[in-house]
Formats: structure tokens, C-alpha cells, sequence
């Protein structure tokens, strides 16, 4: 096996990692405090090259894999949690969506203004009191009213929904489920953003449709083949996602292995002592062991094999992987890692996510089992 990342990969990689240290880190606070900072960083992504890591060279993206992308998200993660989040969002469940189920039309209408940040892109699937069960306790509806269809529900814990543009919304009509493509001036309304424990800076709120009317041609796919659409891209968001829990890890294992070099205790650095070598090296090799996980999972989910156990092991083992380095972390820098005096405990904050979103760690566990014990019967 081949353990290398390929040479136009890493090319990516040093691009984003440059980016993040000129134009985002010097951000962090403020985009803690204040999410609205994320539209101008988005528009100079997109300008870079950045936002359209899968979309083919013709529409402005780089043409790469589902590799590559977890590649870029495992770095932007490694300087925001936040901005990963939304970038990863934006990127892989929106417009790599509407690129892979969508029209020509669709193409050329809607991928080109997200490639270049100009239009964010925001996922509504989560509704109120709906959790794991996100099909099945779907009340958002749609009915056909000649020229369009009429949309009403509400949809809720919605990544970027205060600053999107366009929205990739699930509704049903009966026992069918289809999805569309909305644009903010359709009248969708985003009426509060939520305050979370971690990945502040990425805005998180409701969806309101009130009676929206979308065109006919806005159907991603066919009508009813909305919970096709679902399923068919649940394998690329786990093992994607994974890698933002591994960008979050390698980061507090960095900022440690530092901190434990230069803090002194009982005349000796941290490093010297045994428990904290003990810590460093467990840490480590998690984060390796996580890595290799999520690089097979990403190259499988391009290859498009129909294998959910992998994908779902990858973003379950990496996100309980990060909390609990984070959480070692947090526990070398002692007091001062409870500070916000040190990144650490913003850390530990953003990756907590990863065990919630894209399907629970729990739901995660049934994918797997469910999988392997069918291949024994």
C-alpha cells in the first residue's frame, strides 16, 4: 500500500495551511464571537481555489477526490474547528450533492457562485424533535401547485443556515421524499441561530419555509428520489467528516508536545516525566491509527464501493479519538488549559461535535454491526 499523499494533494494541503495562517488564525477570536466573519473568509477561499476541491475543472473546482478533500478539511481543522465545520458543510454536503444528483442546468445555475464563496451553501435535512430519525419523523412537506411546489416545515440544528444562499432542502409528500434546491430569495427564513458549546464561529439555526415556492426545475434528481439522495451520499459525509476530528487531535497532540517541552515542574520539563510521555505517545498513536481508517474510507467512498461500515467506522473511531486527546491535552497544560489563555480548550469544545453530528456515535455503532453480521448470514 501506498501511504503517500499524492504530490498535487500535498500542493493543496501547504495552500490552505498558508491561508489559515495568514488570514484566518489572526480571525479566531473574533470569528468565536462573531460568525457573519465567515462570509468574507469564504469569498477568499473561493478565490483561491479552495471551496471546490471535488467539482470538475470545467465549473471552477480542482477536479480531485473525496481524498483530497479530507486532506483540506483535516487542515483547516487543524487551525478552526468552526470554519471546517461550515467549509465541510459547503462543500461536500451541498454542492458536491447538487454537483453529483443535479441537472445541467442545475450545474451551471448553482455550483459555479459556491466554487467561489459567493453563495454559501446550507444543508436542511435535522427537524425539531426528529434527532437520529431524521427520515422518518420528517414533517416538512411539498405539494404540487402547477408551475412549482410549495414547501412548508421547519428544520432545525441546520449548519450555516444564518449566512447561506442556497439550501439543499428534504421535504416529503406522503411516502415520497424529494429534495430541492433553494435560494434564500425564494423566502426562506433563517429566524435564530442557535449558542453552542463548541465550533462557534460556525453559525447553526432554523429553516423556516412559510408557503415557498420553488420552480419545478429545481427538483434535485427526480421527484421521490429524495431518501436515494440521502443514503447515496451518507458514505462520503462520514468519511469526510472524519477528518475534521483528526485536524482537531493532531492539532492539541502539537500544541502538548510544545507546552511540554518548555513548562517546568519540580525542575524538570513535563516532557521528562513518564505519564506525560505516556499521554504523547498514546496520543499519537490514535491519531495514526485514525488516519489510516479515514484515508481507506475516503478512497472507498470515491471508488463509490457499497460498503457503509467503513465510512461509519472511520468518522466513529476518529471523533472519539479527538475527544479523548483533546481531553488529554486539556489535562498536560493542567489550569492553563481550562484557560482561554491557550487554544486547547477550544479544542476539546469543537470536537465534541464530531460525536453528534453526521449520525450519532451510537447510530454509527448499528451501521457497522448491522453491516458486518448481514455479510454472515
Amino acid at each position: 500500500m501506498d501511504f503517500n499523499i499524492p504530490d498535487d494533494a500535498k500542493s493543496i494541503r501547504d495552500k490552505v495551511s498558508d491561508f489559515m495562517t495568514r488570514e484566518v488564525v489572526p480571525l479566531i477570536s473574533k470569528l468565536e464571537r462573531d460568525s457573519s466573519v465567515m462570509v468574507d473568509i469564504f469569498k477568499k477561499m473561493g478565490k483561491l481555489g479552495l471551496l471546490g476541491i471535488t467539482i470538475p475543472e470545467e465549473f471552477g473546482g480542482s477536479g480531485m477526490d473525496f481524498l483530497t478533500l479530507g486532506i483540506v478539511l483535516e487542515e483547516v481543522s487543524y487551525f478552526s474547528g468552526s470554519l471546517a465545520l461550515s467549509y465541510g458543510a459547503h462543500s461536500n454536503l451541498v454542492m458536491d450533492n447538487i454537483f453529483r444528483n443535479g441537472s445541467a442546468e442545475q450545474r451551471e445555475e448553482f455550483i459555479p457562485p459556491m466554487v467561489k464563496g459567493e453563495r454559501i451553501g446550507s444543508l436542511c435535512l435535522t427537524e425539531p424533535g426528529g434527532g437520529s430519525d431524521a427520515i422518518g419523523s420528517m414533517k416538512t412537506s411539498y405539494v404540487s401547485a402547477g408551475d412549482a411546489y410549495v414547501l412548508n416545515g421547519t428544520k432545525t440544528f441546520i449548519t450555516n443556515a444564518p449566512l447561506a444562499g442556497t439550501f439543499l432542502i428534504y421535504a416529503r409528500n406522503g411516502n415520497n421524499y424529494s429534495a430541492f434546491v433553494a435560494k434564500k430569495e425564494d423566502g426562506i427564513e433563517t429566524p435564530r441561530q442557535f449558542e453552542k458549546l463548541g465550533v462557534r464561529g460556525s453559525p447553526t439555526g432554523d429553516v423556516v419555509m412559510k408557503d415557498v415556492s420553488i420552480p419545478l426545475d429545481r427538483v434535485l434528481g427526480r421527484e421521490g428520489e429524495g431518501k436515494k439522495i440521502i443514503y447515496g451520499g451518507l458514505n462520503a459525509e462520514r468519511a469526510i467528516f472524519a477528518f475534521m476530528p483528526l485536524g482537531l487531535a493532531r492539532r492539541a497532540l502539537d500544541e502538548s508536545i510544545r507546552y511540554s517541552q518548555v513548562r517546568e515542574q519540580f525542575g524538570n520539563h513535563l516532557s521528562e516525566f513518564e505519564l506525560i510521555q505516556e499521554k504523547i505517545a498514546y496520543m499519537f498513536t490514535k491519531i495514526e491509527a485514525a488516519r489510516l481508517l479515514a484515508y481507506k474510507a475516503a478512497k472507498m467512498a470515491g471508488e463509490n464501493v457499497k460498503d457503509p461500515s467503513y465510512a461509519a467506522a472511520s468518522i466513529m473511531n476518529a471523533s472519539e479519538m479527538a475527544t479523548q486527546v483533546t481531553k488529554d491535552a486539556l489535562q498536560i497544560f493542567g489550569g492553563y488549559g481550562y484557560s482561554t489563555d491557550f487554544p486547547v480548550e477550544r479544542l476539546f469544545r469543537d470536537s465534541i461535535i464530531a460525536e453528534i453530528g453526521a449520525g450519532t456515535t451510537e447510530i454509527r455503532k448499528i451501521v457497522i454491526a448491522r453491516y458486518i453480521l448481514g455479510k454472515f448470514h
